[in-house]
């Protein structure tokens, strides 16, 4: 055999090797990696929408928990303010029935000083007849009388 024989078979089967490869071979491995690099961006794409989406979600959450202690201080000063409200009026009333009871406590003892002085003077009548009768009943005598009016201041 010659070698240029061997060397155009060589050559021959050499192009229809990589005409082979090119049509046969070539199309589903170009496929294959095309598809493998789709994937590889669509994830890459995904993990920064996901990103993205936390930190929209973080910024939501730190919101909401501002809201919420605005909300819940906004709602403690309320309950502050009408806990001193309720005090107030608390304080109110009861001055105010402690007035009613301190008028109806001096109405009463005025009313029990009338009736204290009226039946001292009721007493007092009593004891001034009846030493005027102890008097009248016997002679007048001037040490009688002394002694009789002696008496009658130690009964009052």
């Amino acid at each position: 055999m010659n070698l240029n024989s061997t060397l155009y078979a060589q050559l021959v089967v050499f192009f229809i090797l990589a005409w082979f490869t090119m049509k046969f071979v070539w199309p589903p491995i170009v496929k294959a990696l095309d598809e493998r690099a789709k994937k590889v961006a669509d994830g890459l794409a995904a993990a920064e929408r996901g990103r993205h989406d936390l930190e929209l979600a973080t910024r939501r959450s730190v919101e909401a928990l501002r809201e919420g202690k605005e909300k819940s201080a906004e709602v403690l000063a309320q309950a502050e303010r009408r806990a001193a409200q309720i005090v107030e009026e608390a304080k109110t009333q009861a001055k105010v029935e402690a007035d009613r009871i301190v008028a109806g406590g001096k109405a009463e003892a005025e009313q029990e000083i009338l009736r204290a002085r009226e039946a001292l003077r009721d007493q007092v009548a009593a004891l001034a007849v009846a030493g005027a009768e102890k008097i009248l009943r016997r002679e007048i005598n001037a040490k009688v009388h002394a002694d009789l009016l002696s008496a009658i201041k130690q009964d009052l």
